[in-house]
């Protein structure tokens, strides 16, 4: 309506000149770029300093932060349940761990993996409602380091580390169900980050056997398929990733070095493989734990280049 009273009013009178005004103007404004960029809002704190958290949402405004690093660089075994104010309940894991991750199938959050004096090759469970803890499968290796995102009722397990070689697996896993391998990558990951969209998986950065990657993978769940289909701006790893509307975003991460933390907020389109700046962190960190909570994302904790491990729990929201 705003383009036919800009033409002259009455749809009698608009000229075949106006008609192509309109349709340039029509395709102009489709072709417009959807913001994505993202505002950091600081929530709380976390009871103690943590890093390298499993993590995973169990409802609209509540999540969970399994095992991590603390302040002294020593895993932990703490299980936080937390809303977006504060940690309501705590509970522990049966062995301190670290360097696992989590996805949330049918009520119940599972922990793949991740390392205590050794890799570990346990799939443990753990249900919100009880704070009971199970071990109920088993990984074909023990494997610490990996990237972990569920697609329905399937969790996937991306790369990580056996204790001497980098794995190129994607494992899938269903509650009741034996692992299975779904996919390789082209290279061995640990540290990558990973994300669920448009029914696939973006696997981003990452740790290769020489070094932090720029690499992002689409994974086709239903051929099993690997292709790259873009690269970062510049290698990234121990970064973590969430989905929030059509775009995956990369948060935090570092480079090659322990103290080459960023700050960089990244969005990716999970589609295309194109990257846009979205937004940035107040602190370069690391080794967060990242996770979409209804309209948000949640970043807990995490590693500062300064070797100072971070308590704060913060989200980032589409930006006005």
């Amino acid at each position: 309506m705003a383009l036919l009273a800009g033409c002259g009013g009455a749809a009698h009178t608009i000229s075949a000149h106006a008609g192509q005004h309109t349709a340039r103007a029509t395709r102009s404004k489709a072709s417009k770029p959807v913001s994505v960029r993202v505002a950091y809002h600081r929530l709380f704190s976390l009871p103690a300093p943590l890093r390298d958290p499993a993590s995973a949402a169990i409802g609209p405004d509540r999540f969970v932060l399994l095992g991590g690093l603390d302040a002294s660089d020593v895993s932990a075994a703490g299980i936080e349940v937390a809303s977006l104010r504060r940690v309501l309940r705590s509970y522990a894991l049966p062995l301190a761990q670290h360097d696992a991750q989590a996805a949330a199938l049918d009520g119940k959050v599972y922990v793949f993996g991740g390392g205590s004096l050794s890799e570990l090759d346990h799939i443990l469970s753990f249900d919100p409602a009880t704070g009971a803890v199970h071990q109920v499968g088993q990984l074909p290796h023990s494997q610490s380091d990996v990237a972990v995102a569920a697609l329905g009722q399937t969790a996937y397990i991306v790369g990580g580390y056996d204790g001497v070689d980098w794995l190129n697996t994607i494992l899938a896993w269903r509650p009741g169900s034996q692992v299975r391998v779904a996919g390789h990558l082209p290279v061995g990951l640990r540290y990558s980050a990973v994300a669920a969209a448009d029914g696939r998986l973006l696997v981003i950065g990452g740790s290769t056997p020489t070094r932090a990657s720029r690499a992002i993978y689409s994974f086709d769940p239903a051929s099993g398929t690997v292709r790259r289909i873009g690269r970062l701006p510049r290698p990234i790893t121990h970064a973590s990733a969430a989905t929030l509307g059509s775009s995956v975003y990369l948060i935090g991460g570092r480079g090659d070095l322990d103290n080459a933390q960023t700050a960089a907020v990244w969005a990716i389109d999970p589609r295309t493989g194109q990257v846009r700046v979205a937004g940035r962190l107040p602190t370069p960190l690391s080794d967060s734990g990242v996770l979409t909570v209804g309209g948000r994302i949640v970043v807990a904790g995490g590693l500062e280049p300064t070797g100072a491990t971070g308590s704060t729990v913060a989200e980032l929201v589409p930006a006005r």
